[in-house]
């Protein structure tokens, strides 16, 4: 039928076909991150084959896996797409919206072999998914009082982190977190808040340094320690005192020449110098290198000159010292200096940092990480980066929910309760989205190695019951009160796992054809 209609090295997969492929992608997808999921989560590794290193990578986070897996399935690649969302939006629940999208699509699966058109599925998902989105709202609360509200977070950040590397240190990393998110005072700027990995010592040894810290030294002959700092931030060239004559041709009748040559090229860097001075400095940061001569002049005025190679690291300390980034010195009044009540030198490990206290933006701290490999700090830094996003998003939404697989549960029995009530086949669709979220927390218990199908069914009968903050308590295998536990979990990104999650595996459950482009021709052929 597409004969000489579609180019011969295109592809059309065709209902049946297509909607088997989509399901089989996603469903594999979500295989691959469930046994992540949870408190008692498995790891994963990740090996570069393209480095020549083969660089590897030790995680739980579901967003970084998705981000690492090259995937070739069209509705695998949705999957991670709106894992790569929830990452960006809230920070966690990332596994869980792969997972719950998954599970979904398992469901639809038997609902199609049952006869079930994929359209009157996706209307009883809908229904299902208003009434998940109204119990979650009930089963949220807000804490006005400030000392309750610190200990609230201080339980959300303990449930995000149980899950990750750092759980043995849960306690310890919870209290960095929420005590570097309070200092943002309501800012969901995370750019203040550095996180700096220096391999050495145990993840105990982590802790808050307030201020910014920069992995620089302090150039030579320059003052070691500053107070009451005037600071400039720029990016110039600071290296053409040192004449480049490799790639140029330069004619003269004698050395002397040469030597005029470099002497301009120096009195131009002394010029330059005098007018960064001149803005009423003692210390001077710039992006690019700043070589020996221009170092030696600034240490004659008592300017401390710092060199600094990343441009991320420039622009965060800019903005945590209220200065603007300058490149070009001839208007004193229209440049942004920034303050700080101090600069000075510190040893990590055995490395030599420097220091920035009482910074202008007050809200700016560095969270040291140490760890006895860089396989650890590096999960450690996506760990506690995930508990940061979640805490800065509460602060502002401050509702929160009991997690477990509590809220899970209480949506799945709201909308049992409403089955009945719907008419024709809808409510099939409905009783499998509610089998897709009581999934949630069977896989938690599997995970921990518990029965899970006891667990869910003792769940199950607790809300019966009326115990709504009932949930799985990872630790003994039982079902307990999550709000005696303290596990809780941020409101905002529940409710975005559920809406995303039911979105993305609507939009795959729809597909009815995949048609493969033919590859583009290369010039010549």
């Amino acid at each position: 039928m597409n004969e000489g209609i579609i180019n011969e090295e295109a592809s059309v997969e065709k209902g049946e076909n297509a909607r088997m492929a989509s399901f089989v992608g996603a469903i594999a997808i979500a295989d691959l991150v469930k046994s992540t999921l949870g408190p008692k989560g498995m790891d994963k590794i990740l090996q570069s084959v393209s480095s020549k290193e083969g660089k590897i990578e030790v995680t739980n986070d579901g967003a970084t896996i998705l981000r690492s897996v090259h995937i070739d399935n069209a509705a695998a690649k949705v999957l991670v797409d709106i894992a790569k969302t929830q990452d960006e939006e809230v920070g966690d629940g990332t596994t869980s919206v792969a997972v719950l999208c998954g599970e979904l699509l398992r469901e639809a699966e038997k609902l199609i072999d049952a006869r079930v058109h994929p359209q009157t599925i996706a209307a009883g998902w809908r229904l299902a998914a208003k009434l998940a989105k109204a119990e979650l709202e009930k089963a949220a609360t807000r804490e006005t009082n400030e000392e309750k509200f610190r200990e609230r977070l201080m339980e959300i950040a303990r449930t995000t982190l149980s899950s990750k590397l750092v759980l043995y240190e849960k306690e310890h990393f919870a209290k960095l977190a929420v005590d570097a998110v309070l200092r943002l005072k309501g800012s969901d700027n995370l750019d203040y808040i550095q996180l700096l990995k220096k391999p050495g010592g145990q993840l105990g040894d982590s802790y808050l340094a307030e201020g910014f810290v920069l992995d620089k030294k302090i150039g030579i002959g320059q003052p070691k320690r500053l107070e009451k700092a005037k600071v400039m931030v720029a990016n110039t060239a600071m290296d053409t005192d040192k004449i480049k004559i490799y790639g140029a041709r330069v004619k003269v009748d004698s050395l002397s020449k040469v030597a005029a040559i470099e002497q301009a090229e120096k009195d131009k860097m002394a010029a330059k110098c005098a007018k960064i001075c001149d803005h009423g400095i003692n210390c001077f940061i710039n992006r690019q290198l700043i070589y020996n001569y221009p170092e030696e002049i600034f240490a004659k005025r008592g300017v401390m000159a710092i060199e600094h190679a990343d441009f991320e690291g420039t622009e965060r300390l800019a903005a945590v010292l209220g200065a603007e980034i300058t490149s070009t010195f001839d208007r004193p009044d229209l440049a942004k200096l920034g303050t700080c009540d101090l600069i000075d030198e510190i040893m990590i490990g055995e490395d030599k940092l420097i220091r920035f206290s009482g910074c202008a933006s007050g809200e700016a701290c560095t969270v040291v990480l140490r760890g006895a490999s860089t396989h650890v700090l590096d999960e450690a830094e996506r760990s506690l980066h995930d508990a940061l996003c979640v805490l800065s998003r509460t602060v502002r939404e401050t509702r929160t929910i009991p997690g477990g697989g509590c809220c899970e549960t209480r949506m799945a029995r709201a909308i049992d309760a409403e089955v009945p009530n719907t008419p024709g086949k809808k409510a099939l669709a409905m009783e499998g989205f509610a089998r897709a979220l009581r999934a949630l927390p069977a896989i938690i218990a599997d995970n921990g190695g518990f029965d899970a199908s006891e667990l869910v069914t003792r769940l199950r009968a607790a809300h019966a019951r009326g115990q709504d903050t009932a949930g799985l308590d990872m630790v003994k295998g039982d079902v307990a009160d999550m709000t005696e536990l303290g596990i809780r979990e941020s409101f905002k990104s529940k409710l975005h796992v559920l809406v995303s999650a039911a979105e993305a595996a609507e939009m795959i459950l729809r597909v009815d054809d995949i048609v493969r482009c033919a590859p583009r021709k290369r010039e010549g052929q």
